[in-house]
């Protein structure tokens, strides 16, 4: 039997410069992240089933986790995302902790679900939290630490758009406005949920089949389309525009705005898959046609610690997707030209692989990150090899060169050489 190369469907071999693309994007969140004063956690790729039938939503359990059944008998899962983790792991030190507690990860999780662009199975995701603040100025700090993220990456502002809703206005709309019962409510808010994944027509013959009473379902229908259709707060009915949800909005996007974050507006189609949000929801799309998608997303969760059997902790969060994340910078051009990890290629003239180890140590002691050719090949197809890698310079080391301390230094794109001292090149990775 032959073995497939192939990865497992839906997830990546990472070759090197694959991983240097990865590793980039990582170390840009993480100084962005940390300049806000988060901290990096993480935990156990594998949870307790029942942890995510808890909150997580029917859809997330049943048909996207990689679930089992471990030899002690244990029902466990993959992580399929990191939510439900995090807020355990803040109830086990629920006292310890200082308040506000700034926490970000960006851990692999697994979803069983159909791969297509910009959704992988396997996949990294950027999570910052802020547990703590119950008022609205935890949704803004994270929204602008967002933003700033955006500004890391060199992005402007034209380049993506930030979506806001509220939980509790939908709950609203559905409820107290459009009078619908809890069936009918949660059946349309997942409708609504994925109403960008389906023509108009379909999704108001399902909205009426959700509808108990045929007699109003016409109304229902008129009034519900008219508020998805609003693009700021002031299209709401003025009813709406009296509630608590709506007035903690319309703060945001205030105080978003005077920062200067014009490119936000209110969606009332943004509903975020998981059943734990209890109030500001939030989503940002690439406005690139080609990947006009949304690439995070995130909000309030105030009651998930509380499940774990202590107080309740307000809280906030978002997740960012590196398939997402990957995508908007190659659609926009923003990945920048990643050169090797290695800076320079020694290429050996002889047996000379003993006598040149002091000479290495000391020019990686300076700074060099150096690969030596131990290979004994011909000059030439070692700077094969070292064209392969993408290492540019070449330094050439054989008897002659060690022994009059003139070492030639030769530029695989240009052709150039140079003749150096050991000092010469000291000083050089130096600086």
């Amino acid at each position: 039997m032959t073995l497939s190369t192939q990865p497992y469907k839906g997830a990546r071999d990472f070759y090197p410069e694959d991983k240097r693309v990865q590793k980039y994007m990582f170390a840009t969140l993480r100084s962005a992240v940390e300049r806000y004063g988060y901290e990096e956690y993480d935990a156990p790729i594998l949870e307790p089933l029942e942890m995510y039938l808890a909150k997580s939503g029917e859809e997330i359990v049943k048909e996207q986790t990689y679930s089992f059944e471990d030899r002690g008998g244990r029902q466990v899962v993959i992580r399929p995302e990191m939510t439900p983790t995090v807020s355990r792991m803040v109830a086990a030190r629920r006292q310890e902790l200082g308040y506000p507690l700034r926490w970000y990860s960006i851990p692999n999780l697994w979803r069983y679900e159909r791969p297509q662009r910009g959704r992988l199975r396997e996949h990294w995701q950027l999570n910052v939290d802020i547990f703590g603040v119950a008022g609205v100025a935890a949704e803004t700090e994270l929204i602008t630490l967002v933003h700033d993220i955006f500004a890391a990456f060199g992005a402007q502002p034209d380049m993506y758009e930030i979506r806001l809703n509220h939980r509790v206005l939908v709950d609203e709309i559905l409820g107290a406005y459009l009078g619908l019962n809890e069936s009918a409510q949660h059946t349309i808010g997942k409708l609504i949920d994925r109403i960008n994944k389906m023509d108009r027509s379909e999704f108001t013959g399902k909205v009426i089949a959700a509808i108990d009473d045929t007699a109003v379902a016409d109304d229902v229908v008129t009034k519900l389309l008219q508020i998805l259709d609003a693009t700021s707060l002031a299209e709401l009915p003025e009813e709406l525009q009296k509630s608590d949800a709506y007035n903690e909005l319309s703060v945001v996007i205030s105080q978003l705005e005077s920062a200067g974050i014009r490119n936000i507006h209110f969606d009332p189609t943004v509903m975020r898959g998981f059943d734990y949000y209890t109030g500001i929801i939030f989503e940002v799309s690439d406005t690139d046609s080609d990947n006009n998608r949304a690439m995070l997303g995130g909000g309030r969760y105030d009651g998930l610690v509380g499940l774990f059997g202590v107080s309740p902790v307000p809280t906030v969060g978002f997740g960012w997707g590196d398939v997402t994340l990957e995508n908007f910078l190659r659609s926009h051009d923003l990945m920048p030209e990643l050169q090797p990890e290695t800076d320079m290629y020694v290429a050996l003239v002889g047996d000379v692989q003993a006598a040149v180890q002091p000479m290495v140590a000391i020019l990686r002691n300076a700074g060099a990150r150096l690969a030596v050719d131990i290979s004994g090949r011909k000059l030439g197809d070692q700077f094969k090899v070292a064209e392969k890698k993408g290492v540019n310079e070449v330094l050439i080391i054989g008897e002659s060169e060690l022994s009059s301390d003139q070492f030639k230094l030769k530029s695989l794109k240009t052709g150039d050489e140079q003749v150096l001292k050991l000092s010469d090149l000291v000083a050089m990775f130096q600086k």
